[in-house]
């Protein structure tokens, strides 16, 4: 077959198919025009999923009948005044939007230009373009688009459903409006108003977690922290919400750089790595981060969608990203969420069948339900568990006298964020009193965070301390498991675990981290074992080198006080003074939440006292 050039209208749809991906990628388009045309409201109304109907209206600067005229053709912008690529300052710069939108759909745009007497309209309907005609509009732009996809029936038949399709838009909008908290947005069915956002005032950390609480919901502004830092010429700021409070998706993982809001794997990925094992496997942190860097270092021009980016220096906006979160982590100390303390109080109301996680719960990788309380009825040991534990800091050995009281002035005096010990649970939880609130605290959680900690700045400190066992423990274990530790054992050494093979299938323990105290060698043996064969096939020892703090987890969950073990008054304070000394208490090293408050307004409602 001979080769021959295909027909414009026919060029005019397959390159829409990059740009017009769905009804949302055209409410993106159409939004972020409007922005650069330095609109301060913008109204957007979608039904049918935005196949029947979309119209954005705008109060920018508009267009004269000339640009009209120009900006339905292909590759025609006003927004790139020296022809340079690498230094966008505007959403948009291709050209290419509007003409893809009137090759498949039915186009219409209003505008007059500030300061014009007239205001004009073009339609375009799949592809064919009509003459200019005057228009009756006040100011601004205003464009509909109708019947998308009415040109291309292949693409109808892959779109989603309408709710599925009314969602994407309402994500795109939030995420629009979240990047420019200075601009008004409305959105509407046709019908009713679905969302309506105020313009806020200038400052972002000072007036933006008000839009951000219409966003994410109100649960995100009790329990966000801001982040703000800035190296060279680059700058971050926004919000991060605490650890335990996570979703499970990245959807409300918004990322904003130059005023972009942008789905970028490298960004993605940062974040993650910065909130690290503070959040369970699976789940994804709440936030919302606005990036500012030079728009020579950053190349928007990689994708057709510009969501993606490619940034000079990579490394820098990385360790910038990193540094600023786990700052901000680092400061709130052993907060945890809020709606934590609310979700216990709901379930104290609400009668069930029988016991039931909280909705949405999922038990973190790595839990171990050995270190949970027993649901059983029977009665429990009122003896100490592992007496050789990693102590509870300053004490050294606890005794069996849990009936001692501390005074209730000496405790409350000062002020306390975690109150002071008043009894044990069960052998497991904490009973703590503030002023206001009781504080619940899974002791066993807590003490691995502690522990957890305390291992990191002592391999960050220049190595961790060991201590000789007197007589060394042969752990028996299958062979390959045997293998992988011998294998490791130089890295395990670093780790304050000095091991050695023992026979074909057994290992011989001679030192251990002295932080632990003396803890279930077999156990954790194992557990690091089950590491090593989780990982790809490879080199053992160069494993615990990339995942040096899950091994040190690991220790940490075998060295910490256990579900069962009775502690006296100055051991459950001690650990509580500890906690609040510690960073990143407010979960244990699995992301599980380590303590709940409630506050006893909350308390007294539940007997009718309020």
């Amino acid at each position: 077959m001979a080769i021959r050039q295909l027909p414009p209208n026919l060029v005019n749809r397959i390159a829409a198919g990059e740009v017009v991906e769905r009804p949302a990628s055209v409410v993106k388009e159409l939004i972020e025009n409007a922005i650069d045309a330095g609109a301060r409201r913008i109204d957007i109304v979608a039904s049918a999923g935005g196949l029947g109907l979309i119209c954005v209206a705008d109060d920018g600067v508009g267009m004269g009948a000339s640009d009209l005229a120009l900006a339905i053709e292909r590759h025609a912008t006003s927004k790139l005044d020296n022809d340079d690529l690498s230094s966008i300052l505007t959403l948009g710069f291709r050209g290419e939007a509007l003409p893809s939108i009137g090759a498949v759909a039915r186009l219409s745009i209003q505008s007059r230009a500030l300061g014009a007497a007239e205001a004009y309209e073009i339609a375009v309907d799949g592809g064919r373009k009509s003459p200019l005609k005057p228009a009756a509009l006040a100011a601004g732009t205003r464009v509909e688009v109708r019947d998308l996809f009415y040109a291309t029936p292949a693409r109808l038949k892959f779109m989603k459903s309408e709710r599925v399709e009314t969602a994407a838009i309402a994500d795109i909008v939030k995420r629009l409006a979240l990047a420019q908290p200075e601009i008004a947005f409305s959105l509407a069915n046709g019908e009713r108003t679905t969302l309506r956002l105020e313009a806020c005032p200038p400052g972002l950390i000072d007036h933006a977690l008000a839009r951000l609480g219409r966003i994410f919901g109100e649960d995100f502004v009790k329990d966000a922290l801001p982040v703000r830092a800035s190296r060279g010429e680059m700058e971050v700021q926004g919000f991060a919400g605490l650890p335990t409070l996570h979703r499970p998706n990245g959807l409300q993982l918004f990322l904003i750089v130059n005023g972009r809001p942008v789905r970028d794997k490298l960004l993605a990925g940062t974040v993650r790595a910065a909130y690290g094992d503070l959040v369970p496997h699976g789940r994804y942190p709440m936030l919302a981060l606005f990036l500012t860097v030079p728009p020579q270092e950053v190349d928007v021009n990689v994708h057709p969608a510009k969501t993606e980016l490619r940034f000079r220096d990579a490394n820098a906006v990385r360790s910038l990203l990193i540094g600023a979160l786990r700052d901000a982590l680092g400061a709130a100390g052993h907060r945890a969420t809020a709606s934590l303390s609310q979700a216990a109080l709901a379930r104290m109301v609400r009668p069930s069948d029988g016991p039931m996680a909280p909705q949405g719960y999922m038990a973190p990788q790595g839990y171990n339900p050995q270190y949970a309380p027993s649901s059983g009825g029977g009665a429990r040991s009122f003896g100490f568990a592992d007496r050789g534990q990693a102590p509870l800091h300053p004490l050294a050995e606890p005794s069996g006298d849990t009936r001692g009281t501390v005074a209730h002035g000496d405790a409350l005096e000062g002020s306390y964020p975690l109150g002071a010990a008043r009894a044990q649970v069960q052998d497991t939880f904490i009973i703590a009193e503030t002023e206001d609130a009781l504080v619940i605290v899974d002791q066993h959680a807590a003490h691995e965070r502690l522990v957890y900690e305390r291992l990191k700045r002592a391999f960050a400190n220049g190595g961790i301390s060991r201590q000789l066992l007197l007589i060394p423990e042969v752990v028996e274990l299958d062979g390959e498991a045997a293998a992988s530790l011998c294998a490791a054992a130089p890295e395990l050494e670093r780790l304050g675990l000095v091991v050695e093979p023992f026979g074909a299938s057994a290992v011989l323990v001679r030192e251990v981290p002295s932080l632990l105290g003396t803890c279930n060698t077999e156990g954790l043996l194992a557990d690091l074992a089950d590491a090593l064969a989780a990982e790809e096939e490879g080199d053992g020892s160069r494993l615990l080198a990339g995942r040096l703090d899950q091994a040190l987890s690991t220790m940490a969950c075998h060295g910490s006080v256990r579900a069962g073990r009775r502690l006296t008054p100055e051991e459950m304070n001690a650990l509580l003074r500890d906690m609040e000394r510690t960073s990143f208490t407010g979960q244990c090293n699995h992301g599980r939440p380590t303590y709940i408050e409630l506050k006893l307004a909350d308390i007294e409602k539940l007997f009718s006292r309020r």
